[in-house]
């Protein structure tokens, strides 16, 4: 069975560096090898949940400017599966859940860059969805609790985000990793570990400087997502915990 993933993808520059991080997701990538990848990404914001459907190559987003003309030429031209993202459909429709498919959008960022050191082949087929981050912690939980079992199904489901993504206050260069930022990771490995949802969808009022690790919650839902996505007999593992620039997490959960 695989697991249920949350993946930090912090910079985008983890596409071309070479750093503890990113040979953790390739070797992370050598140790599970699924039949296709689900992947929800913090860049991609829909009221609707929308899927991509789609058997044609994805085109590389790059949704970020600033960066090294190098990063610009990497391509990662994996194939979508408009059969994996009609059963999606069918679920969350089984659910009462609004969705829609999308057959244009290519992959951004928040996947592709995971996706290149994990499967730098491009061989296995990926479907993108969208998050909608004004929906509460259940509520993103409930999504991901929607596509509890693909794991036996040999498919691997991705939460793409970061815990503590606050850009405005990040120290460009530091390699201190500043206490509080530590501080609310270990609140929200607590209350995973634990599952104590309930905590979880009040964290903004009881997690120590929720507000600034996470001043907007795109980058902080798809946990929740990929939480309730996994099995819940498994305890939530830690497989990765590091931070760049005084404060950005690259927390990596497996559930």
């Amino acid at each position: 069975m695989i697991p249920s993933l949350f993946l930090a993808h912090g910079s985008p520059m983890l596409a071309i560096e070479q750093t503890d991080y990113t040979s953790f997701l390739e070797q992370l990538g050598k140790s599970i090898r699924p039949k296709a990848v689900v992947i929800f990404t913090a860049h991609w914001e829909a009221q609707t949940l929308t899927i991509s459907s789609m058997d044609d190559v994805y085109d590389t987003i790059y949704d970020f400017g600033g960066f090294p003309p190098e990063l610009y030429t990497v391509k990662y031209p994996a194939h979508g599966s408009v059969e994996l993202a009609n059963k999606l459909e069918k679920l969350y429709e089984q659910k009462g859940i609004d969705v829609q498919t999308d057959r244009v959008r290519g992959l951004d960022h928040g996947s592709w860059t995971l996706l290149h050191r994990m499967y730098p082949e491009a061989d296995i087929p990926v479907v993108q969805i969208s998050v909608n981050p004004y929906l509460s912690p259940k509520a993103q939980y409930a999504i991901g609790e929607m596509l509890r079992g693909l794991g036996e199904q040999d498919i691997l489901v991705i939460g793409s985000g970061v815990t503590v993504h606050n850009l405005r206050i990040v120290k460009w260069g530091e390699t201190k990793t500043e206490p509080w930022a530590i501080d609310f990771d270990d609140w929200i490995i607590e209350k995973v570990q634990s599952r104590d949802i309930e905590a979880l969808d009040h964290y903004e009022s009881e997690a120590p400087y929720a507000r600034q690790a996470v001043p907007r919650a795109e980058h902080f839902v798809p946990l929740f997502i990929a939480m309730g996505s996994g099995n819940p007999a498994n305890k939530a593992k830690v497989i990765h915990r590091s931070y760049e620039m005084g404060n950005l997490s690259y927390l990596c959960l497996q559930f």
